[in-house]
């Protein structure tokens, strides 16, 4: 699924994170969501490679990368610390400076990496996310529905990661084509359910929604006056709950200084379901 791309372990200050690299030219970090891995990039990363020097990590905690621990109020993997990750990672491939697009959790490891280190994002672009707290603060039934996994995950270990390890091939399917729309590459589902069924890959999962509702919170309330510095694309699925409950430009409009962005055809996991939507639309805002 990724011809010619190398892999690579870089180690960042208490993790080691798994990377394909492939292409060259300018340098651009795609960060996958959940419940995926780096595999979820396989219908665009070749194709961008062709323009960039593409560089695909599993998050910590993710795939192939460790899973460091959960840390104090779950810090081992608020957003926070999955952005240093990510600014060693390109660090140590020699880009001090990148562009990078964020799906679904790496969109939100995408906005505390722009907030935090805004010297080395040129662009970003972000995939079917409205900001954590926004999205936290505007809660209802409608929404709790929709998004159960969000307080699911969140409940004290080890109590979703018994629960989704009894059925997780179910879990994972009703996941996927929940949230979703189109059709799989049957690889990378396989793949997905692969990571996932390593107990502390499970575990670490749960641990980056503890974040988000903890600690990933408290760096939000404390930088409300900061604003994303760059430009920002927002792409959201016309059929996804982020498209029909909420108001992507507007939420993002009020975290960054230059927004623009558009629904695409299809649900949540739009690289998968919509890769050439995806190409055209992120090329366009990259070139």
């Amino acid at each position: 699924m990724f011809d010619g791309f190398e892999e690579r372990r870089i180690a960042t200050k208490d993790a080691e994170i798994f990377v394909r690299i492939g292409g060259s030219g300018p340098p651009l970090l795609l960060l996958h969501g959940y419940p995926q891995t780096h595999v979820m990039w396989h219908g665009v990363a070749p194709q961008l490679a062709e323009t960039y020097t593409v560089v695909c990590p599993d998050l910590r905690g993710y795939g192939q990368s460790s899973n460091p621990p959960d840390g104090d109020n779950h810090a081992g993997y608020s957003k926070r610390a999955m952005a240093a990750d990510q600014v060693a990672v390109m660090s140590a491939l020699g880009f001090q400076r990148f562009q990078l697009v964020g799906h679904d959790r790496g969109g939100r490891v995408a906005h505390r990496l722009c907030l935090d280190y805004p010297d080395h994002v040129g662009k970003v672009s972000i995939i079917d996310i409205c900001p954590t707290l926004s999205m936290f603060e505007a809660t209802d039934q409608a929404f709790a529905t929709a998004y159960y996994h969000w307080f699911f995950l969140i409940q004290p270990a080890d109590l979703p990661e018994r629960m989704i390890a009894g059925a997780l091939d179910d879990y994972m399917d009703r996941t996927l084509r929940g949230w979703g729309g189109g059709s799989f590459d049957p690889a990378a589902i396989a793949a997905y359910k692969q990571a996932l069924r390593d107990p502390a890959n499970l575990h670490s999962a749960c641990e980056d929604y503890r974040a988000a509702a903890s600690i990933d919170l408290e760096h939000d309330r404390a930088d409300l006056g900061s604003k994303i510095a760059c430009p920002l694309q927002i792409l959201w699925g016309s059929r996804s709950v982020v498209g029909k409950l909420f108001h992507p430009l507007k939420d993002w409009g009020e975290k960054a200084g230059a927004v623009n962005g558009m629904a695409i055809e299809g649900g949540h996991f739009l690289p998968e379901e919509a890769p050439e939507a995806v190409l055209l639309a992120v090329k366009e805002f990259l070139d």
